[in-house]
């Protein structure tokens, strides 16, 4: 109990309740597959937007989804690719390409998060400290993994649940770091420290029970170590 108090104290010395704010600008020289956009404080290397091109005064769409690839000399660099988080089968693509002068808004979807948290202690302080962000509620990932037989969520698990509750990132709390990821890259955008962790409930904190793994399934497997099994799904 006393590591999770030191937990506890660390964050209420962060004086921010929001993880990020979005940052929305025009695309400046566009490339293929590519576009620079003027810098920030709130681009963070990996954050990720839509981009959206205006055709009349009245009509708008998201063409593509950008990622930040660079930042430097005052401008950012964004690498274009295929949004599909509002895919509809009966809708075609929009086929049209970014240009110069189309909207770009970043950290989009950054507002509303997943948590993955060792126990109920660690949960409640981010979700109380962060209460600018939305959080979807465990349970939610935990049912659905309940369902397929997942007790060890991978990515591909994360992003399903991001894209069916329009969440644009992810909240990992592990022994010492806290660590907030993009949803679709899991590229790790900020990082926290912390105390040490006591108690670790598997996968995470949830109130859904019988998370279990059968035979069937050659990927379905119970999580060893809490720690290493999350550290592994973020990408640097």
């Amino acid at each position: 109990m006393r590591s999770l108090v030191i937990l506890c104290l660390f964050l209420s010395f962060i004086y921010a309740n929001t993880l990020f704010e979005p940052y929305e600008t025009t695309l400046i020289d566009v490339t293929q597959g590519s576009a620079t956009i003027k810098d920030s404080d709130n681009i963070v290397i990996g954050s990720s937007g839509i981009v959206i091109h205006r055709f009349d005064d009245e009509k708008n769409t998201i063409i593509a989804r950008a990622s930040v690839v660079e930042k430097k000399d005052g401008v950012a660099k964004v690498r274009f690719e295929v949004f599909d988080l509002l895919e509809q089968p009966a809708l075609p693509l929009p086929g049209v390409m970014p240009e110069k002068g189309d909207k770009i808004i970043l950290n989009f979807l950054y507002s509303r998060a997943l948590i993955v948290a060792p126990n109920q202690v660690v949960y409640k302080e981010i979700v109380e400290h962060f209460n600018e962000t939305t959080w979807i509620h465990p349970d939610i990932i935990g049912a659905k993994l309940a369902i397929d037989y997942r007790p060890n969520p991978d990515r591909e698990d994360f992003k399903e649940v991001c894209k069916e509750n329009s969440a644009g990132i992810v909240f990992f709390a592990l022994n010492k770091k806290g660590y907030v990821v993009d949803c679709q890259s899991f590229k790790i955008l900020k990082t926290f420290n912390s105390g040490n962790i006591a108690e670790y409930e598997l996968p995470f904190y949830t109130r859904v029970e019988g998370i279990k793994t059968v035979f069937w399934k050659w990927n379905s497997s119970y999580i060893t170590d809490y720690n290493r099994h999350y550290g592994n799904l973020m990408v640097p």
